[in-house]
């Protein structure tokens, strides 16, 4: 049996005693205590996961096949995930189905009942630009990551002339939404505008390229705004960012057509289109004119190349 602490306690008080430190103390003081706690030492509970260990016999459940079954390809070495057999792999006879665009948008739809219906419930107030930052702060909408979509779902109900700024409409939901004698309005936002415009450090429609006398709407032209230059205006409103526009042909392009309310719409002058490859058709006549001019030959050949037959 192991010694006992209280044995060699009584064996200790009868040496004669030796001066020790005041602060060494607590430190030497023996306790009185069996040996035998060293016998039932363990680790904490789930202190570490125990390691299966794979073929060290069947008692250990995973012993006389180590979880592989009995026989086959799978209980004898590794195979592909796409393994069929040695027989013409799924992907040659059927083909991969499917891609991820990397063009596409992740726009949040939003349709004209629901935002009449928060119009009544008195959460959308009509008589100011219904924006993203209303549509975001009053929880008609959740998560949005690229912008909002106007969609025409219950065009009918529409009922209250609302002055709308989304990033994309339908027409049959524009059309309901002037009937009713609103208007909408289609502008570009970015993945980071939209976190911005959500935190309201950045105005929800104005920007450098923004010209509400060309728009012609004046409910979007904020009072406080009117007289401060382009550059200066998102700061004389209080705000920390400029709004971005649109940098990408594609994006241009729909923004600047006036089908889709862009703010951009003013750029196209009379008798254009909304695309940037359209070029003016030259009369013949001028050609001509341009082709007896000893200086306009280099310019008259360029022009004709570019005449639509």
């Amino acid at each position: 049996m192991p010694p006992r602490l209280p044995a060699l306690l009584a064996q200790a008080a009868s040496r004669p005693s030796t001066t020790i430190a005041t602060f060494l103390v607590p430190f030497v003081q023996l306790q009185a205590r069996s040996a035998s706690i060293l016998s039932s030492l363990s680790d904490n509970a789930s202190a570490y996961n125990k390691k299966i260990r794979r073929g060290r016999g069947p008692s250990s459940g995973k012993g006389k096949t180590s979880g592989r079954g009995q026989k086959g390809q799978k209980a004898r070495g590794k195979v592909p995930k796409q393994f069929n057999g040695g027989q013409t792999p799924e992907a040659i006879t059927h083909g991969k189905m499917g891609f991820k665009n990397v063009h596409s948008v992740d726009l949040q739809e939003i349709n004209l009942d629901k935002i009449q219906s928060w119009i009544e419930q008195g959460r959308l107030d009509p008589s100011r630009p219904i924006t993203l930052f209303e549509l975001c702060k009053s929880k008609v909408i959740g998560r949005v990551k690229d912008g909002i979509k106007l969609l025409a779902r219950g065009s009918t109900d529409l009922k209250t002339p609302i002055n709308i700024v989304v990033s994309r409409a339908s027409q049959t939901a524009i059309k309901a939404v002037e009937a009713a004698g609103g208007t909408v309005t289609t502008r570009f936002y970015s993945e980071q505008a939209v976190e911005r415009v959500r935190k309201g450090v950045m105005h929800p429609y104005i920007s450098l390229r923004w010209d509400p006398v060309a728009i012609g709407n004046k409910a979007l032209l904020p009072m406080e705004g009117a007289g401060i230059a382009p550059e200066e205006r998102v700061t004389g409103l209080g705000y920390q960012f400029r709004l971005p526009d649109p940098a990408s042909r594609k994006e241009l392009e729909y923004y600047r057509d006036a089908k889709n309310r862009g703010y951009l719409s003013h750029l196209v002058a009379k008798g254009e289109t909304a695309s940037l490859f359209w070029k003016p058709v030259i009369p013949p006549e001028e050609i001509a004119k341009l082709k007896r001019s000893s200086k306009g030959t280099f310019e008259a050949k360029k022009r004709e190349e570019n005449t639509l037959w």
